[in-house]
């Protein structure tokens, strides 16, 4: 899934125009407010009282959400692996690419800056779009492995979540966040090369793996592998494996920021 954020005056209304020319499946958010959830569909659904949560499934197959287990985060996690765009207004987050028209400060990549609405132009939002970094989730790896042709042979799936620690000792100052940049091109190609020698093993039937760039704060995710096989130990011994090759053979450089201080991990190795 590909997404693109737009925050300022009239960017809402962009939504529309920018959905109707783009190709597949698009999910459009709006939020109105400060609570980190979209504030329509929040209102819509309700809370039951004694609930943390609530949802409402209309008869066209969309839902609304609202409580404690409706935030932003988890809204673009369960969007990404049935979409192929999301569209986000009225909210940034360090993982979307964002317009912004105004003079505001965003956590988001910021692709574009405009003084008002009117001066964004469509093609130009779509090509943004387009030419963003996909939208990740685990969930979106596994959905995929189990689609493939072999899945039907497959009695296992064994994945690898890799995410920002924010110490490694009690004594260790705090890490606020990652920042990882990729050689480019080479690391998608040894990526790739990396997935097809593991794919054929004996019994392994489909690995799929994907690295984070950008910034990424402490707790967050950085890395999956996810490995369909025929049985958990081919599932297990490829993941590892996997896993060990993606840190020994790709290019992909890691700056860490402290609490205190910011360096390149490859500087200091």
């Amino acid at each position: 899934m590909r997404t693109l954020s737009l925050v300022g005056p009239g960017t809402a209304d962009l939504l529309a125009p920018l959905s109707a020319r783009l190709d597949g499946r698009v999910a459009t958010v709006r939020r109105d407010d400060e609570s980190g959830r979209p504030s329509e569909p929040a209102e819509a659904a309700g809370v039951p009282e004694g609930a943390n949560a609530g949802y409402r499934l209309d008869d066209d197959g969309s839902w609304a959400a609202a409580g404690d287990g409706a935030d932003f985060d988890d809204l673009l996690d369960r969007l990404a692996p049935d979409h192929d765009y999301a569209l986000v207004a009225g909210d940034s987050r360090l993982r979307l690419p964002t317009v912004v028209v105004g003079d505001r400060e965003v956590p988001g990549d910021v692709v574009a800056r405009a003084d008002d609405a009117d001066g964004l132009a469509v093609d130009d939002l779509v090509a943004l779009v387009k030419d963003a970094d996909p939208y990740v989730t685990l969930e979106t790896l596994v959905a995929e492995a189990k689609a493939g042709e072999d899945a039907d042979r497959s009695g296992a799936i064994a994945t690898f979540t890799g995410r920002v620690r924010a110490k490694e000792s009690p004594e260790d100052d705090r890490t606020e966040a990652l920042t990882f940049e990729k050689y480019e091109g080479v690391a998608a190609d040894r990526m790739t090369r990396i997935e097809r020698e593991l794919t054929a093993r004996d019994g392994v039937f489909d690995v799929r793996m994907h690295h984070r760039v950008g910034t990424i704060a402490d707790g967050e995710d950085i890395v999956f592998v996810v490995v369909l096989a025929g049985h958990r130990t081919e599932a297990f011994r490829t993941v590892e494996d996997g896993i060990n090759r993606l840190k020994d053979e790709v290019p992909i450089f890691k700056k860490e920021t402290t609490v205190s201080e910011e360096f390149w991990v490859h500087e200091r190795s």
